[in-house]
């Protein structure tokens, strides 16, 4: 993953990104990745669910 925490905290779970960090563009190059879970990921300690997130601004 790029960028990303995750807590989960009883049924909450909190995701965290640092919306200052750049991590290249997309594959595409239209756009400027921030943070990638990079695919779906599991849940810590909830290996049933799982995540997919992609946090992105227009590459300059």
């Amino acid at each position: 993953m790029k960028n990303i925490e995750m807590q989960v905290n009883g049924d909450v779970l909190t995701v965290t990104v640092d919306l200052s960090q750049r991590h290249g563009k997309s594959g595409s190059g239209k756009n400027e990745i921030v943070a990638s879970t990079e695919g779906n990921q599991s849940i810590p300690g909830r290996d049933v669910i799982k995540i997919g997130v992609n946090v992105y601004t227009k590459a300059e």
